[in-house]
């Protein structure tokens, strides 16, 4: 065979559009109670979010019923209800919660698109009424409300997906099947960089009224109260604030690290320590180094696990020029580089003639069509909250080190930090007062 095919990067909308033909083969288990539908009825769905990624998502899901949507904007929803209605009779609400308690009986899903400090509230909700759920990344806002939302999924038994579109990309696919087959051996390395930088700045001063068509107050919702300032929080910024998001490893940790946790088997780490500027008190940082231990498992050794990103990512990994974002697997008899599209061994010379093993995972049928799916069915989902829940608990407890400025150690079986009370305040967070989660 020829040398393995350089790596070539697909875009967000392009993930989302991944569709392959083949049988789902559920590599996780996600299953729930499937909706009682006769062969040509549609799942009756609500979308939290209706624009800009969550305006991808719903446009994934649009060929089932869409019959309610929410949103705080309400230019946003004018833009679906007129002059002409893309889903007619779709009932319409600003506030998730009023939506959740009022369609209890006549939403079988809801898709969860919103901040990040948002997806817990509104997705435990709907997942206490029954409801299944697809929820963009990370799956929370912090570790504690990761935990819990994972927890009463299970207990609920509803299909969820997190919103990790790129899991459903053959590429994926083939990096975890040559990884597991030992092509470059035992693997106790791997490093993790994205070339994004949300973070920096400080709380602007003052305020002023937000637009007439923006409800500003349901937009903060578990957030502490702050002043509308146009620009730097909603629409685009809010991921560079701790109030309401989780920076580049927040939003871009779920994707890339998704990989190794999927090839290795990975679930939660035992102990993390960060570096990056001076810790701020209202923004993340611009540039991130996490440095993960996780522990054998079965047959596989503990591992160390480095995560870079903004300008801090690296420019060679263990002697390799290295593109800006992408994943590095190092192994006993070789090494891989990965990204959204393709992969190459090293090294070079030895891998020129590599064959990839035989296909062992089906390909997709698209990462919003499995969910779709095991809500019809009650089949299994490839990022449901059991698989994607302990990955998003690694992802936040990355900042959780970085912010407590110590190397913590993690009792996954209690979720908390043992070696530092400090750190371990950073797992939870307070709520402001009709937004609380419990």
């Amino acid at each position: 065979m020829s040398a393995p095919r350089p790596a070539r990067r697909l875009s967000r909308r392009q993930v989302v559009k991944v569709l392959a033909a083949g049988p789902l083969v559920g590599v996780f288990s996600g299953i729930g109670p499937r909706v009682s539908l006769a062969a040509n009825d549609k799942l009756q769905i609500a979308c939290i979010g209706v624009a800009n990624q969550a305006g991808a998502n719903l446009n994934a899901v649009a060929g089932q019923a869409i019959v309610a949507l929410c949103d705080i904007d309400d230019t946003h929803l004018e833009r679906l209800t007129a002059p002409q209605p893309r889903f007619p009779g779709a009932r319409v609400y600003n506030d998730y919660r009023e939506l959740i308690d009022k369609e209890v009986g006549k939403v079988d899903a809801v898709v969860v698109s919103t901040a990040d400090h948002h997806h817990v509230p509104a997705s435990i909700q709907a997942v206490r009424k029954k409801m299944h759920v697809y929820c963009e990344k990370p799956l929370a806002h912090t570790v504690a409300e990761t935990r819990l939302l994972t927890e009463e999924a299970a207990k609920a038994g509803v299909a969820t997906q997190l919103g990790t579109q790129i899991h459903a990309g053959d590429n994926y696919r083939r990096v975890v099947e040559i990884i597991r087959s030992g092509a470059i051996g035992s693997v106790d390395e791997v490093h993790v960089w994205v070339g994004k930088g949300w973070g920096g700045g400080d709380r602007p001063d003052g305020g002023e009224n937000p637009p007439k068509t923006l409800h500003w107050d349901l937009w903060l919702g578990p957030a502490p109260v702050r002043p509308y300032v146009p620009g730097r929080y909603h629409p685009a910024q809010w991921r560079r604030w701790w109030d309401f998001g989780n920076g580049t490893l927040g939003d871009m940790g779920c994707h890339y690290m998704d990989l190794p946790f999927w090839a290795l088997d990975l679930k939660y780490p035992t102990a993390c320590e960060a570096e990056g500027p001076p810790v701020h008190p209202e923004t993340c940082p611009l540039g991130l180094i996490v440095r993960y231990e996780f522990p054998a498992r079965g047959d596989k050794p503990a591992m160390k696990f480095t995560w870079y990103d903004g300008n801090l990512v690296p420019k060679e990994v263990k002697g390799q020029r290295v593109p800006g974002s992408g994943v590095m697997f190092v192994g006993s008899e070789g090494m891989m580089f990965a990204d959204y599209g393709g992969y190459r061994l090293f090294p070079q010379e030895k891998f020129a003639s590599f064959t990839p093993p035989p296909q062992t995972i089906a390909n997709s049928i698209g990462h919003h069509a499995e969910w779709i799916q095991a809500c019809r069915e009650g089949t299994p989902t490839t990022c449901a909250f059991g698989y994607s829940g302990p990955l998003s608990e690694a992802v936040l407890l990355g900042n959780v080190a970085y912010r407590s400025g110590t190397r913590i150690e993690w009792d996954a079986a209690a979720t908390r930090v043992t070696n530092s009370p400090e750190a371990d305040a950073l797992v939870r967070k307070a709520y402001r007062r009709g937004w609380e989660v419990a």
